[in-house]
């Protein structure tokens, strides 16, 4: 059975979606921009930072869904500009230390509200109590 996740803890969806979804085994979220839990847009901010303000949301919305980054099975990040993809990486990897998931990282054609950088994360949610 499908179960929509949502957190105070991670910005609120901005239209007809939820944070994340999840049937019990496996967690999909919703693509994360660089925002503040407050809305604020970091768009102007250095890649590096909109990757960790991205990533900080995505772990608290698994951590509202019963997990962290080690359930973590796949990230699929999107750049506005692939040359950016060695500072997003240098942030990115401080995330996942050990056991790294699998990811795709591929330039997007435009990030939505003019950001540099979205994340989006599957986790493995059937050991969550």
């Amino acid at each position: 059975m499908k179960r929509t996740i949502n957190t105070d803890d991670a910005p609120a969806a901005v239209g007809a979606y939820s944070q994340a979804t999840s049937n019990g085994d496996v967690l999909f979220t919703a693509g994360q921009l660089p925002l503040t839990v407050d809305g604020d847009l970091k768009a102007d901010a250095p890649v590096a930072e909109q990757t960790e303000l991205a990533l900080d949301n995505v772990e608290a919305i698994l951590a509202e869904g019963g997990a962290d980054m080690s359930d973590v099975l796949k990230v699929t990040v999107f750049l506005a500009d692939i040359d950016d993809f060695d500072e997003m990486n240098e942030t990115y990897a401080t995330y996942f230390d050990e056991q790294p998931p699998a990811r795709s990282a591929v330039q997007a054609g435009a990030i939505p509200k003019g950001a540099s950088v979205e994340i989006e994360v599957v986790a493995d949610v059937s050991d969550a109590e």
